[in-house]
């Protein structure tokens, strides 16, 4: 069996299906309308109409692969800094160290290991969506798996996939549910009592789930390198500081409306810093900060090739065509049907559509006036949007933060889905069981 392509050969050839795809589906549009106040982009409902534009020529879709990445840029330099500032930290010494305590804190208490770890990335994902974040520690979340007797699959799982659970379930992810619903006209955070215990469900199964794999599967423990070395007055600072940051860069997302530049900043300045506390000197910390960068330039290029294929697909006029076949029929089944159907549309059209906040902002216009229609509460069509579309990150390919986090990890994709799909699909069936639910009390 020849090698399965890798993650640069996946979202070059999906680059070219998306192409193809823009002469074989009609091409038609929807109307929109901006808020001259708020600068905010409306679709106008049951304004589809199909239309005759101009093809993308192959020298377009060559553009597309610059334009991507160049559309992606404050997050390849996040991932660049962020990368290089563990880099640093890694090098000093402090993370192996600090990694190294925990593992003797949790010597014989694997299990709780598991739990406390995807218990923080849930956590982190619910409260502020982390997940491209995750890129930059993988390859230290893999060596703390190991030396607890993990192979990679159950870091990522524990890590990537607990992220995507609790960005999924979550009553107050900023850049799923929170968009979600003021697209729908929703007070913010409303329906959050409901929402939260889903999660709380969620998170049981995921863990169940991922503790009977992880038991099935154990590998010999690797014992980390410093582990011998007790943890030093410099690497209990530098460990604190990077508390600290994560603290910060919390608050800053949550009250201050950071993005990708702000936390770029302060993950900068964490790593000169933690390069000077380790004595690096000026001139080591900063070949060491570069060597980072070399790390995650694969990553970070992953990321910006993935937005290449939204540029086709919207420039080809194709989006809006399939936004409307595949929620247009909605109209003629049951609300509890309808509303499962749409979670479902979601998964599906997250493949040309990987940014889930993007789908929002495309989809609720269209889907709320439907959802009034067909007898679906504007919160279970969010429900909907937010069980399909974030769930689906954890397998589609033009996925970037995926995608990424698959090849610093070292594992292929074909793998990686044969492994995620079975827990996935769990994921999703409950979210179609809280769905007819949320249909059947009346979810408001």
């Amino acid at each position: 069996m020849k090698k399965f392509p890798n993650a640069f050969a996946i979202i070059v050839g999906v680059i070219l299906l998306s192409w193809i795809l823009t002469y074989i589906i009609p091409q038609g549009s929807y109307q929109r309308i901006t808020n001259d106040q708020t600068g905010i982009t409306k679709v106008v409902n049951d304004s589809y109409e199909k239309i005759d534009g101009n093809h993308l020529s192959a020298f377009d879709v060559m553009l597309t692969i610059p334009r991507g990445i160049e559309g992606r840029a404050s997050l390849i330099v996040l991932i660049l800094l962020l990368g290089g500032c563990f880099y640093i930290i890694e090098k000093t010494g402090a993370l192996s160290q600090g990694l190294n305590k925990l593992v003797q804190v949790l010597e014989g208490k694997e299990i709780l290991a598991l739990v406390i770890v995807s218990l923080i990335f849930t956590a982190a994902g619910a409260g502020i969506g982390l997940q491209e974040e995750v890129i930059a520690m993988t390859p230290i979340l893999i060596l703390f798996g190991k030396s607890l007797g993990y192979n990679s699959f159950t870091s990522i799982y524990m890590s990537y996939g607990s992220t995507v659970i609790g960005s999924a379930f979550s009553p107050s992810n900023p850049f799923g549910v929170i968009i979600a619903q003021k697209e729908a006209g929703l007070t913010l955070l409303s329906g959050s009592e409901f929402r939260m215990i889903v999660l709380l469900v969620a998170f049981v199964l995921w863990v169940l789930y991922l503790v009977r794999y992880a038991s099935k599967n154990r590998v010999e423990k690797i014992k980390m390198t410093s582990a011998d070395n007790k943890m030093d007055i410099r690497s209990q600072i530098i460990l604190s500081l990077l508390c600290l940051t994560f603290g910060v860069v919390t608050y800053g997302l949550v009250e201050l409306d950071w993005g990708f530049n702000e936390m770029s900043a302060i993950f900068f300045v964490l790593g000169i810093v933690s390069g000077l506390i380790g004595k690096f000197g000026v001139n080591k910390t900063g070949e060491t900060y570069i060597a980072g960068f070399k790390e995650m330039v694969f990553a970070a290029m992953i990321i910006g090739l993935a937005n290449s294929i939204s540029i086709v697909l919207k420039e080809g006029m194709i989006i809006d065509s399939v936004i409307h076949g595949l929620f247009g029929p909605l109209q003629y089944v049951s609300a509890s049907v309808s509303g499962v159907l749409m979670m479902i549309a979601h998964v599906i059209l997250h493949f040309p559509l990987p940014s889930y906040s993007g789908q929002a902002v495309l989809t609720m216009p269209i889907l709320v006036p439907l959802s009034d229609l067909i007898g679906v509460s504007r919160q279970t069509c969010v429900l909907a949007y937010q069980y399909g579309a974030i769930m689906a990150d954890m397998f589609v390919p033009t996925n970037g933060a995926l995608m990424a986090v698959l090849a610093v990890s070292g594992i292929s994709y074909n793998k990686w889905l044969r492994f995620a799909l079975k827990p996935t699909l769990l994921m999703l069936l409950l979210g179609a069981i809280s769905i007819i639910v949320a249909v059947a009390i009346g979810y408001q």
